[in-house]
Formats: C-alpha cells, structure tokens, sequence
C-alpha cells in the first residue's frame, strides 16, 4: 500500500530494572507505578525489542518507523547499527529528547549521519512543550531543564544541528515517506 507503519514496542528499558536509587527512572516508576514491568511476569526487554526488528527483517518491502527511537536513544551506536542491517526502518524523537540532549556531540554527529531516517515526533500535543525540542535541536544552549522531572533530572545541551537537518527532520523526510501529505503546506 506504500503507507509506513508507526511501530511502538517496549518501553524504556529501565520500566523491567528493579525500582531502586539506581533506576534513572525511579521517580516516573514511583508516579507511574503501572509502568513496571515485572521481570518475573512479562517478557523481557530484549526479547521485545527482538520481536519488533524481527519484523522488520520478515517485511523488507514494508517501511517501519520505529517510534521513540526504538529505546536506544542512550545507545545510539547500537541504533545506527540497527538502521544499517534494516533499510526498511526509520525511527522518531518522541519522548526520548531528554536523552539526546545529555549526549549533544554525539547525538550531533548521529543525526547527521542518519538524517534521511529521523523524523521529528511527538506523543502529545502540548504546545508548552515544544520550545524544548526546538532549543534542543536547534540551538547552542548549554545546561538547562527538560520540561517533565520524571523523564530527565539531569541537564540538557542544544545539538545546534544544521538547518538542512532539521528541514528533514521537521518535515521533508515524512514527505517522502508518508503518502498524501499536502506538500504546498511546506517550504522547499
């Protein structure tokens, strides 16, 4: 059908770690407590991690997004990795940019090399929220807070990505995988 499919597997991979002061997550675990994911009862993390790139390898001719940068947004060198065995996949910065903007020069360096696979995402629409993305991805700005303590404690830094990179992160790459969007509404 030429319609890519928006794939959302797992969760954060700290969500099966035990619910301690290590868990970076600890706070979104104590406020979200149905966010666990209990080891002893559920499938483990890389076993649904497994299952969601296994997918993709079974449907080379479909395109997959995988959302939230599959999880590996803290191991962005296994990502790439995973973009380079499926050239079928492409993935979003949905609710992971906490974890981007700690990382700024290699985060850099990785959209750089994977422009034609990122697309800009988002789970909610909360207007509020996005001046983060854009200070984020676009600017120099050093040291400063996420929006949500739950999801990033730690300081962020601005990827200060080229204007050519954001264009495709922003817009251009979902015009050229996503059918039917209005492309009048877009600068060249």
């Amino acid at each position: 059908m030429g319609i890519p499919v928006l794939i959302h597997s797992g969760e954060p991979a700290n969500f099966w770690k035990p619910k301690d002061r290590y868990n970076e997550r600890w706070l979104e675990l104590k406020q979200k407590p149905n966010r666990y994911r209990d080891p002893k009862l559920v499938a483990s993390w890389e076993q649904v991690m497994g299952e969601h790139h296994n997918v993709f390898k079974k449907h080379p001719g479909t395109t997959f997004i995988s959302a939230h940068l599959g999880w590996r947004a803290n191991d962005l060198a296994s990502l790439g990795k995973l973009l380079d065995e499926h050239p079928n996949m492409y993935t979003e910065i949905g609710a992971v940019l906490a974890e981007l903007g700690r990382q700024p020069r290699f985060a850099r360096e990785w959209l750089v090399k994977y422009q034609d696979r990122v697309l800009f995402g988002k789970d909610l629409w909360v207007p509020k929220e996005f001046h983060v993305y854009f200070r984020v991805l676009e600017t120099s700005d050093e040291y400063f807070d996420y929006y949500r303590k739950r999801h990033a404690f730690w300081k962020m830094y601005g990827l200060d990505l080229p204007d050519d990179v954001l264009k495709k992160l922003y817009y251009k790459n979902a015009l050229r995988i996503i059918p039917g969007i209005d492309r009048t509404l877009f600068p060249e």
